[in-house]
């Protein structure tokens, strides 16, 4: 089971190696459950990606508001982690958190900035721009 993205941040502080870093989202990437191939649907797909990315944004009835549900995969182990790190970052918010939240702004904070390739760096984007896109969708329409 993903930790909490509390949980993730604190554990990031205590990891000073790169190596180290990437060890730890390739492992968040392990935790999470995989996605069932029949979800892997061309409508689920982040293009821009350099891997196979899928992201699912679902919404979930809570005691105050809809919040969103995600669920994701990728062919490539970094990348299902990086995946992970944006969905502890969106789950549970509504769409009007989501769309204000920057998950690029998550990886500079973990300190990702000068260690991630721009292949990467371009991946991450289109998986937040693709979130925010979803949030946006869902809002109007719930």
């Amino acid at each position: 089971m993903l930790p909490k993205l509390d949980a993730i941040i604190e554990n990031f502080e205590i990891l000073d190696d790169p190596y180290d870093r990437y060890e730890y989202v390739i492992e968040l990437g392990k935790l999470m459950p995989k996605m069932p191939e029949e979800r892997k649907t061309e409508d689920k797909r982040v293009f821009g990606c350099e891997s196979q990315v899928w992201i699912d944004t679902s919404l979930a009835n809570a005691e105050s508001a809809p919040v969103l549900t995600l669920s994701g995969d990728s062919d490539s182990h970094i990348v299902k982690g990086f995946v992970a790190l944006m969905v502890a970052l969106y789950q549970g918010k509504t769409p009007a958190e989501a769309m204000k939240a920057d998950g690029f702004d998550l990886l500079k904070r973990l300190d990702f900035g000068a260690h991630i390739t721009s292949k990467r760096s371009n991946g991450v984007r289109a998986m937040v721009d693709r979130i925010h896109q979803d949030a946006a969708r869902l809002s109007a329409g719930a």
